[in-house]
């Protein structure tokens, strides 16, 4: 068979799948059935998230854009938050979703899209301030751990295979620069959005301390720093080489991490958009320590920090036959480079949205035409979308969640159209966005229980219907049969 008429047959036949799952020529109840949560099973309501579902439902011509609304922003509110009083003060714990334990990066990214609502709905606030007080109580447990239990007595399951100082209450100890980067970015922002200083209290403060102390034992400067990390198995990503410190680095300033924010091990340790996350959110928390700390030695310190790994990030970037001068994904020192994007956040594509470059940077959009297309290894084309994988979960899975990343990140009308052709179709009739997906046959997908990629995907939607609200009108009807006349002719 002729590879084009291969290709287009794959394509009906994916498409007459997700039409049976949702039911094309149907009512649209029927197309679009109720899969989120009942009133009475969510975990949170937020009346100022209502009354935007309630508005994009009205406002929003693509009724299967809407409904994915509907069931996608308020998943975290709904399905993984636990929100108590400890002390009269509050406390939220965040499950990822199918996994029973909160990642710093996860509850941030989870939470974050909520925050300019924050000012029309005090509950929603209280409950960040919470997400805020827990992230300060994880980071005092270990900050060199990815993720904690609710219960700070639970031994991890990883405790028998994992050779590094585990701690109670801990569920992973992987090393990430970004499980430290996301805290400060979502105090910051929560900070400018509300005004409320209420979390900023001593247990914030021990917290800051320990994330600065812990960015400059992973400098490496003198030694090789007090972490290390080996886990018995046979999945080559999931385990740090020489002894459980890394492939070595030439210590230059930058910051190592030993895994990257898909919790796959690095292979060289300088993981260049987590190195920018955190002279970002450097320069947040110096401003924070200034104005609500009250402690510019503090703010000194932070500041100082910032500028040594920004100015080592002035000697990263690489020049490409194709494209230019690029960011690479990781670097040694020793000039050993990895040229890759992994749609997990922070990413190279999403140094925009973490404002960490701008998007108007030459580098970056040298940067961006590169990861986006065939010339990285983990960017994958099917017959229904096209998008960035992840060594995560294998060779020819796409995310959602770069998917959104590329829109929010984008300026162009009709990339941002496309962006939301392939999320609408990724879905293959849960109403919910997942971990990865075959991007010639959407139904093949990971984790039917994501919330980070549902609220994000809301997040996108609301803002393309702040600014290109033309996009989610309704489509266009299918095409008609012309009429035929009793004689069988064609009129």
């Amino acid at each position: 068979m002729e590879r084009r008429k291969f290709m287009q047959q794959t394509a009906m036949a994916s498409a007459g799948i997700l039409a049976a799952k949702i039911g094309f020529g149907k009512t649209l109840q029927q197309q679009f059935p109720i899969v989120r949560k009942p009133l009475g099973q969510r975990k949170f309501t937020s009346p100022a998230v209502e009354k935007l579902i309630n508005e994009i439902q009205a406002n929003v011509g693509n009724k299967e854009i809407a409904w994915l609304f509907n069931n996608c922003f308020p998943n975290t509110l709904d399905t993984t938050v636990e929100y108590s009083l400890i002390e009269g003060k509050p406390d939220t714990f965040v499950i990822t979703g199918d996994i029973d334990a909160m990642w710093l990066r996860d509850s941030t990214a989870q939470v974050t899209p909520y925050l300019p609502l924050c000012k029309e709905d005090a509950s929603l606030k209280k409950l960040i301030e919470g997400v805020i007080r827990r992230q300060n109580k994880c980071i005092i447990i270990d900050p060199y751990a990815n993720a904690f239990y609710k219960d700070a007595t639970k031994i991890s399951e990883w405790k028998k295979t994992d050779i590094t100082d585990m701690k109670p209450g801990v569920h992973e100890r992987k090393w990430e620069i970004d499980s430290l980067c996301y805290p400060i970015r979502l105090a910051y922002l929560f900070w400018k959005q509300t005004g409320d200083t209420a979390p900023f209290d001593e247990h914030w403060k021990e917290a800051m301390t320990l994330v600065v102390k812990t960015f400059k034992e992973q400098q490496r400067i003198t030694n090789q720093g007090p972490y290390s990390f080996k886990r018995e198995t046979s999945w080559a990503t999931d385990g740090v080489p020489l002894d459980g410190y890394g492939y070595p680095c030439k210590p230059n300033g930058l910051i190592h991490s030993m895994f990257r924010p898909s919790d796959d091990a690095t292979i060289f340790p300088y993981l260049i958009p987590s190195n920018f996350f955190a002279v970002k959110v450097l320069g947040y928390l110096a401003e924070m320590w200034e104005a609500i700390g009250k402690d510019p030695q503090k703010a000194a310190e932070a500041r100082a920090l910032a500028r040594e790994v920004y100015l080592a990030l002035q000697n990263v970037s690489v020049m490409h036959p194709k494209y230019g001068k690029i960011y690479p994904y990781e670097v040694n020192g020793y000039g050993s480079i990895n040229l890759m994007d992994d749609a997990n956040v922070p990413s190279l594509l999403a140094m925009p949205y973490l404002d960490t470059v701008p998007a108007a940077d030459i580098t970056y959009g040298n940067t961006r035409k590169y990861i986006l297309s065939d010339d990285n290894p983990f960017y994958f084309k099917g017959t229904l979308a096209e998008g960035i994988g992840s060594p995560h979960t294998g060779l020819n899975k796409i995310w959602p969640i770069g998917i959104t990343m590329r829109g929010l990140t984008s300026k162009d009308a009709k990339e941002i159209a496309d962006c939301l052709d392939m999320l609408r179709i990724s879905h293959a009739g849960t109403g919910f966005m997942h971990e990865s997906f075959d991007p010639s046959a959407p139904i093949t997908f990971t984790r039917t229980w994501f919330a980070w990629a549902n609220t994000l995907f809301g997040e996108f939607i609301w803002k393309v219907y702040r600014e290109h609200k033309d996009l989610l009108k309704a489509p266009p009807p299918p095409p008609t049969a012309p009429l035929q006349p009793a004689n069988g002719k064609k009129s």
